[in-house]
């Protein structure tokens, strides 16, 4: 790969993530503060990731493994989705929002899987290269985070107040048109399906890799995305309203720190990889979850203020070594004509399936432990991913066999 080409897809992994972080973080407090919504309508608008990652393996099935190059279908979803960006900025009411988050959601999912094909197929050996491209797309999340709290400040309690978080929306809005417009740059990723093929229905639903489930390894694996992503969605819905309810000073700026440590577990995972293989990786990620739930349920922001910290600084070990590792199996595991469809699949199985699981449990919970004054009880709710889990973990730890695996793609 010439350096010209992994720059691109440096800057491209930075935009891809400065969008998503850029907004998600803050949206559960943008809504219950900007536009008054209840617990359950949060819960409805996080879910609509989950839509759109249901949705993102037919899309790519359809149309990136069969009839168009990658980069030039995530130019044209990052341009739409950046009007629609735009249009959530200038809402007031959530009946008003919620199609435009889901169409946006809708757009946005199918680009995780296809700026991974994009990179996967400038690779010759993805477990080694594919990290150092996709940290950049945690300095993305990261950079996005520091400017909502420190440059901008618009999460600060007069921020907040004055509701200057709908702003992240614009400054996304931005970044999703350059990145469409960048897209076109990018180095071509044709097809790897003949056009001419006679399609069936499990084609046209973009649904080929499911043929992987014939490997039993994989099917543990893919029930395993789905139910991690239910104390997953615990965290993407509840972590920054919890630390603004609490007291928590740049809320979304600290919660940088688990992009900073995202970084270095990113750049460790080909060691581990070698050294421990990929089963254990995947139980040290799992173990992970549940220590950092832990910390946030027994935490506060005065002297056990850094077991939040703590807690948000696993991140790195909770995402890296579970998703970004099983993008990388994932791409071991597919044929040479599917590969877009089996980064689609995962991304059903993760921001899909299990998340919208995930965030219907995590709004029913956080509802259930909502006081007459408005605040939460915290200690409890935490507990709940906590348990998901540790059970997760157990039963990986039964059912997925130890195996050699070729991470050359």
């Amino acid at each position: 790969m010439s350096i010209g080409v992994r720059a691109q897809l440096c800057v491209m992994m930075f935009l891809e993530f400065f969008i998503w972080g850029g907004w998600f973080v803050t949206l559960g407090t943008f809504l219950g503060n900007n536009i008054q919504a209840s617990d359950g309508e949060i819960a409805l608008a996080f879910s609509t990731q989950s839509w759109g990652a249901i949705i993102a393996p037919f899309i790519i099935g359809l149309i990136a493994d069969r009839y168009f190059n990658a980069e030039r279908i995530l130019g044209v979803l990052h341009l739409l989705g950046g009007v629609l960006l735009y249009l959530m900025y200038g809402t007031e009411s959530f009946s008003v929002f919620y199609p435009y988050v889901l169409g946006y959601m809708i757009l946005y999912m199918p680009t995780l899987a296809l700026v991974n094909s994009v990179s996967f197929n400038q690779m010759n050996n993805p477990a080694k290269e594919f990290s150092v491209i996709r940290v950049f797309g945690t300095l993305g999340w990261i950079i996005a985070g520091l400017l909502i709290s420190y440059l901008f400040k618009w999460d600060s309690d007069v921020g907040i107040s004055n509701g200057l978080l709908k702003n992240t929306f614009l400054m996304t809005a931005i970044a999703s048109l350059v990145l469409g417009v960048f897209s076109f740059t990018l180095p071509k990723t044709p097809p790897r399906a003949t056009s001419s093929e006679k399609l069936n229905l499990q084609e046209i639903l973009g649904l080929d890799a499911l043929k992987l489930f014939k490997d039993k390894n994989f099917l543990v694996f893919f029930i395993s995305s789905v139910l991690i992503c239910i104390p997953l969605a615990f965290y993407y819905q509840n972590a920054n309203p919890f630390l603004v309810e609490i007291g928590m000073q740049n809320p979304t700026g600290k919660m940088t720190l688990g992009q900073i440590s995202e970084i270095l577990f990113m750049l460790l995972l080909p060691y581990f990889f070698t050294k421990f293989g990929f089963k254990k990786t995947i139980m040290v990620a799992m173990l992970a979850w549940v220590v950092r739930y832990i910390l946030f349920a027994y935490g506060n922001v005065g002297e056990l203020s850094f077991m939040l910290l703590l807690g948000i600084a696993l991140h790195g070990i909770c995402y890296d070594f579970f998703f970004v590792s099983g993008q990388i199996y994932t791409d071991s595991k597919a044929g040479e004509k599917f590969k877009s469809s089996a980064q689609g699949l995962i991304t059903l199985a993760t921001y899909g399936v299990g998340m919208l699981i995930g965030f219907w449990i995590a709004g029913n919970i956080s509802n259930s432990y909502l006081l007459s004054d408005g605040t939460h009880v915290w200690d409890v709710i935490w507990l709940y991913p906590a348990g998901f889990a540790f059970i997760v973990l157990i039963f990986f730890l039964l059912l997925f066999k130890k195996e050699k695996i070729d991470y050359k793609s």
